[in-house]
């Protein structure tokens, strides 16, 4: 390992995850000089140095380092693929990706930027070729798909060794067909995304696609 990257680490140990209940993304606490944080999920968060600019530090909260071995394993059976970005090495607490430019489709909506349709196309066969290497694509949702040049790149790996399917990014697709033209270009205020957000992620067990996307139509006609 180079020294500019040992250095990085040595500057993310003074960083601290916690993870929060209710599926919330975690709290980071602490600082390092010259280190931006890019991305906060509900296991880790994401930083990003100066000093390494082609590298993205995923540094997991203590309670979740459990899924850094397997989402580095993931990231070796996905092995070289233009939908995801490269993984170099993982340490106790850390998982060492390409940087990887662009914006999430979540804040295309926040800043009314437009999702092409090829990007969404570009999701759907990234699950394929998912599927093909024996992996199941879960947790595909618009804060961990980035928008480079046009196309899509999946940026979060680490659920696709659990069963089932979750059908965030089925019921993020048909929204996407059904109701996206009606704002897109427009930017949507933080706090109805995140209502919206939530109320997906507190769904009862009969959860209907219709019902729900009904509810969300109200609440924005009514705004």
């Amino acid at each position: 390992m180079n020294e500019n990257l040992e250095s990085t680490l040595d500057a993310l140990s003074t960083i601290q995850i916690t993870a929060n209940p209710n599926n919330e993304p975690v709290t980071v606490l602490g600082f390092a000089e010259g280190m931006r944080c890019i991305g906060v999920g509900t296991d880790a968060a994401v930083f990003h140095s100066s000093e390494t600019p082609e590298y993205a530090f995923k540094v997991y909260a203590n309670e979740k380092r459990e899924k850094i071995a397997v989402e580095a394993e993931v990231y070796k059976q996905l092995g070289d693929s233009p939908y995801f970005p490269t993984c170099y090495a993982a340490t106790a607490s850390v998982l060492i990706v390409s940087y990887e430019p662009g914006i999430t489709f979540f804040d295309c909506i926040l800043q009314g930027i437009s999702i092409p349709k090829e990007a969404v196309e570009d999701v759907e066969k990234a699950r394929e070729y998912v599927r093909s290497k024996g992996l199941n694509p879960r947790d595909i949702h618009l804060k961990n798909v980035l928008l480079q040049d046009g196309r899509a790149k999946i940026i979060d790996v680490s659920e696709y060794v659990l069963p089932g399917n979750d059908n965030r990014w089925e019921d993020l697709k048909r929204g996407y067909e059904d109701y996206y033209h009606l704002f897109e270009g427009r930017a949507v205020p933080f706090w109805m995304v995140e209502t919206v957000r939530k109320w997906y992620n507190n769904r009862s067990e009969g959860f209907s696609y219709e019902d729900f996307a009904n509810k969300v139509m109200r609440f924005f006609i009514k705004k």
